[in-house]
């Protein structure tokens, strides 16, 4: 039994922010393996969602298409909705992956920072979510935002991110609750996927894998499978956060 078994998504059409690379790449990739029509979201990695919607679109035609904003901008989220249904005719899938990381350290925090935190990791699910939500009743479709375990113990350095993460963990539950019972909403958190593109000491690369019960860090694979799980077969699961990390928080 191939390991995307499992009720069809054709027919279902998927937006994933931030989806021309690495854990984003993966969820689309998922998804339109599943059978769903996906639309790609970036914000500057045209040459990646080019090239991933490409490889879609050779496997099956015209399944796959990008779209570019930048979700910080006003009313960006409700055009990229808006651009999406224009393409498929509906949506029954957001994925609220886009997200910028970085630490900020007290003492240095800008207000440029704190907008761009906040603004990527829970403003922009937020309207996301409002935009789609009439489309997605249609179809009794569903949410998955990515949060992160560090939503619920602090990383050194990263109080704005984590606080934004933490807010997308509530906005995750609250909307359950809101757009129920037609819209499942649902979070998965990552733990030691990929490591940061800007650089870590393979010191610090061994201090997280000893925290780790599996002693490995997972892959972006690992976080798509979860989010196929939520969209395609958790159909009485709502309101849930699922940790994809090894193990590691329950250390915590």
């Amino acid at each position: 039994m191939s390991e995307f078994s499992g009720p069809s998504l054709a027919g279902k059409t998927a937006l994933i922010t931030g989806a021309a690379r690495r854990i984003g790449a993966a969820i689309a990739r998922r998804l339109h393996i599943a059978g769903a029509d996906v639309a790609i979201h970036y914000r500057g990695s045209a040459k990646e969602a080019e090239e991933l919607a490409d490889s879609f679109n050779q496997s099956r035609a015209a399944s796959a298409r990008v779209f570019q904003s930048d979700l910080l901008r006003h009313d960006a989220p409700s055009a990229l909705v808006a651009a999406v249904v224009d393409w498929a005719g509906g949506l029954d899938v957001l994925v609220n992956n886009a997200s910028s990381f970085y630490p900020t350290p007290v003492g240095d925090i800008t207000e440029e920072q704190w907008n761009d935190l906040i603004g990527s990791n829970l403003k922009a699910p937020l309207f996301l979510s409002q935009a789609a939500s009439p489309y997605l009743k249609k179809g009794l479709g569903c949410i998955v935002n990515i949060v992160d375990i560090h939503a619920q113990r602090p990383l050194r350095h990263h109080s704005v991110y984590g606080s934004a993460k933490a807010g997308l963990a509530m906005l995750t539950r609250s909307l359950a609750k809101d757009l129920a019972p037609e819209i499942r909403v649902n979070g998965v958190s990552p733990g030691a996927i990929l490591w940061p593109e800007d650089g870590m000491s393979n010191e610090t690369k061994q201090q997280i894998i000893r925290q780790i019960p599996l002693a490995r860090p997972g892959n972006p694979d690992d976080i798509a499978a979860a989010v196929l799980y939520l969209v395609r077969d958790g159909q009485y699961v709502t309101g849930q956060i699922i940790a994809v990390d090894g193990g590691r928080s329950v250390g915590w």
